[in-house]
């Protein structure tokens, strides 16, 4: 079942971006450091299992949607967890009116979603990351929107 977070969940949602994560240092700052505008969570038997969240970032005047990070504990993992998450918080930006979401993930993973390389489209990350860099185009999509992306400080 998904839910929004609550704040007696953040304990929960460390440890389940702990385990995900195998406690990498990014994902551990991110998740400790940015307060999410959009956290949801994943509960299984009154457990949370996983997570993501939406949080800001800044292009130019905008305040574009990044979804990161996306957890889910090793044991719950390939059984739609991430899948589900994923659809909830972007469906959850376009309800917002949002343009786009976008996010720095394994280009293998979130195409099928929808994402897809945010370069092309003049959505620039700071430094090159490839396509690892992707954006999904929400229903307010608008292709003249373009800038280069600042990260919170927490993204490292």
């Amino acid at each position: 079942m998904i839910r929004d977070a609550r704040p007696d969940d953040r304990e929960a949602i460390v440890a389940v971006t702990a385990a995900a994560f195998d406690n990498e240092a990014g994902a551990m700052r991110i998740i400790r450091e940015v307060d999410p505008e959009v956290s949801l969570v994943w509960v299984e038997s009154g457990r949370i299992v996983g997570h993501v969240m939406l949080s800001r970032m800044r292009l130019g005047d905008r305040r574009p949607f990044q979804l990161s990070p996306l957890s889910v504990a090793p044991e719950a993992q390939g059984r739609g967890i991430g899948s589900a998450l994923t659809r909830a918080a972007v469906e959850r930006a376009d309800r917002a009116g949002e343009a786009f979401v976008l996010l720095l993930g394994h280009p293998g993973y979130y195409p099928r979603f929808g994402f897809e390389p945010a370069a092309p489209l003049g959505i620039l990350p700071p430094r090159d990351f490839g396509d690892a860099w992707m954006l999904i185009r929400l229903s307010a999509w608008d292709p003249s929107i373009r800038g280069v992306v600042e990260f919170p400080p927490a993204f490292g």
